[in-house]
């Protein structure tokens, strides 16, 4: 497998996604991933809302048009306080996740989500290289995801044309983030040992590996984490990945997630006292 790391400039919500495709790829051959940060697309989508509470400001102009909207009616009633901010961010953690904890139970402040069905800390909700506004996961990723490979087949004129929107995520127990998929399209994400056998014939039960997510891994480490200014990667010699001409179906993406009481994490899962989100 081979992953080269694509530098681009600085994407701002004055740019077009497409466009930044079309400057910065290479000619690919058949058979390529390109692996695409979620937090461009979130930039080229506007899904970024300030970070200051500007509660004073929505509730002198209660109709404004803006990506404000997104914050509910009650947070822009409220006065100024000196929570104000964390509050605001609490609010759009309610807003995206399905479920969440109260930050007030961890020792880092921050508050533990279920969001597009993925652990995560803050709904997934980023404000590294923000620049003062809150980055929140795009609205239909599995969309976007599809969006890009019908426009990378007919830029690139190729049959066979994956497409990760990636993002980073923590991992109980251990320090550091590594890189995962957000949705995928154009290759099956999951590759399936169940039935077949290992080196000394003991046939897998429940071994699959989720294709996406190691591919993922990968390209986030080359991309990096601060400064690096690379939210493209380009990966290539891939003859464990399973391409297809189209879309992954509903049951495909459906198959990837597990309930929590089906997880083999399920008794820390489900003895929690989730709060509900919106998400």
């Amino acid at each position: 497998m081979k992953v080269t790391g694509i530098k681009t400039h600085r994407i701002t919500v004055q740019d077009n996604l497409f466009a930044i495709l079309d400057q910065y790829l290479p000619k690919l051959e058949e058979k390529s991933v390109v692996c695409i940060t979620s937090k461009i697309v979130s930039i080229c989508e506007k899904r970024i809302i300030p970070t200051y509470c500007h509660c004073e400001e929505e509730a002198k102009r209660p109709t404004k048009q803006s990506a404000s909207k997104e914050i509910p009616s009650s947070r822009r009633a409220r006065g100024r306080n000196d929570n104000c901010e964390i509050d605001h961010k609490d609010d759009l953690i309610k807003q995206e996740a399905q479920f969440y904890l109260p930050r007030s139970l961890n020792k880092y402040n921050v508050s533990l989500t279920i969001t597009k069905n993925v652990l995560a800390a803050s709904a997934g909700i980023d404000e590294s290289n923000g620049n003062g506004y809150y980055i929140l996961w795009p609205k239909d990723v599995q969309k976007s995801a599809n969006m890009i490979r019908s426009f990378l087949q007919k830029k690139l004129g190729l049959s066979h044309i994956g497409v990760v929107i990636t993002d980073s995520k923590t991992t109980p127990l251990r320090w550091g983030v590594t890189g995962f998929s957000l949705a995928h399209s154009g290759f099956a994400a999951v590759n399936t040992y169940i039935g077949k056998k290992d080196l000394f014939g003991r046939a897998f039960e429940y071994e699959k590996v989720h294709i996406a997510d190691s591919m993922s891994a990968s390209a986030v480490s080359v991309m990096g984490e601060g400064a690096e200014q690379t939210p493209l990667a380009i990966i290539e010699e891939v003859p464990f990945v399973t391409f297809q001409n189209r879309n992954p179906l509903q049951k495909e993406l459906d198959e990837i997630k597990i309930a929590k009481e089906d997880d083999i994490y399920a008794p820390l899962l489900v003895n929690v006292n989730w709060k509900r989100g919106k998400g």
